[in-house]
């Protein structure tokens, strides 16, 4: 390109935009309705932990502003897909995108209940500006207690969709909790694990160029074998630099753990390709999210501790990654 002065001028590609992708595990989101399918007793108002409508609608309030902004500061808008997981039913995910930060952000979500035992699901909410959903349906983990009976747990959510014009496929995942022992309970996340790996399979036997992301709650860190196995099948966890780092997603006996995470297929990683490209990933701290003195300092400022209400956000802090277009 030739200025007015006749001086070469180089031409400089356009800038491309970068949008949010995150995770959010939102600690116990349940409404207040006793539901007797449900082991929801815990989070009614004449329970100990008095889970009022008042506590309720703040809570809501509270995780609305902070999804509306992750990613905020170096992004193009507002999340375009975020994952969540411990919401106990579809009029809670409703409530939550219809408080006040995202209720005119056109979102909009997939949801299916469940069988797990506690109620809680996950979840997938999306900027319909954005993406479009082609297909979706929760996929069983089956698990066993020991005695043989089924150990019902939350499904693997499949979504299939059109990200800025390109099919993706989105897993949001909740695995298995780590409650009566880490090594006792590997076996049920290596099943979880699994039928990821399965899930992934069939969707490369119908699409082998497939952009695929994988996101949850692993109850396992990147370098655990259920999640790191994953780079052994085309996948790139951009969480394992941020645990190098010593980021962490959650607080427990105060040692941090990154059980949030978002992982690629690895054809998210080629720079120069059209369309979608990986560009960099995040753990959400800011400081409103954490405990502010005391014990715990620097922690997720969690809802409750026990039965006593501490009237935080989450236990969890979110992840993200953002996308270049």
């Amino acid at each position: 390109m030739i200025n007015p002065l006749g001086i070469l001028k180089k031409v400089l590609p356009k800038k491309k935009e970068k949008y949010t992708i995150a995770f959010y595990n939102l600690e116990n989101m349940f409404d207040t309705v006793d539901d007797p399918e449900k082991n929801d007793d815990d989070f009614l108002p004449d329970a100990p932990r008095r889970w009022t409508i008042e506590r309720y609608h703040k809570k809501l309030l509270k995780l609305n502003h902070t999804i509306s902004q992750i990613g905020i500061d170096t992004s193009n808008a507002l999340p375009v897909l975020v994952g969540i997981a411990e919401v106990e039913n579809e009029m809670v995910v409703q409530d939550l995108i219809g408080k006040m930060y995202l209720n005119k952000e056109n979102y909009s979500y997939v949801h299916y209940d469940s069988p797990d035992e506690r109620g809680i699901d996950v979840a997938l909410l999306y900027k319909k500006d954005y993406f479009e959903v082609l297909d979706s349906r929760p996929i069983m983990l089956y698990l066993e207690h020991e005695d043989g009976s089924q150990n019902f747990t939350r499904d693997l959510l499949y979504v299939k969709g059109k990200l800025l014009g390109e099919v993706v496929y989105v897993l949001v995942n909740h695995w298995p909790s780590r409650r009566k022992g880490e090594s006792e309970t590997n076996g049920n996340r290596m099943k979880a694990a699994q039928l990821v790996l399965d899930t992934v399979g069939e969707i490369r036997k119908a699409d082998e160029n497939a952009k695929i992301i994988i996101m949850g709650d692993f109850n396992d860190g990147p370098t655990n074998e259920s999640v790191s196995q994953f780079k052994y099948f085309g996948f790139h966890n951009p969480m394992l630099n941020l645990q190098m780092d010593q980021k962490g997603s959650l607080v427990h006996y105060d040692v941090k753990y990154l059980f949030d995470q978002v992982l690629i297929s690895n054809n998210f990683r080629k720079k120069w390709q059209k369309g979608m490209v990986f560009d960099n990933a995040n753990v959400y701290s800011k400081d409103f999210l954490k405990v502010w003195k005391g014990k715990g300092k620097g922690s997720p400022y969690r809802t409750y501790r026990g039965i006593r209400y501490l009237g935080g956000y989450s236990d969890h802090f979110p992840v993200y990654i953002q996308i270049r277009k």
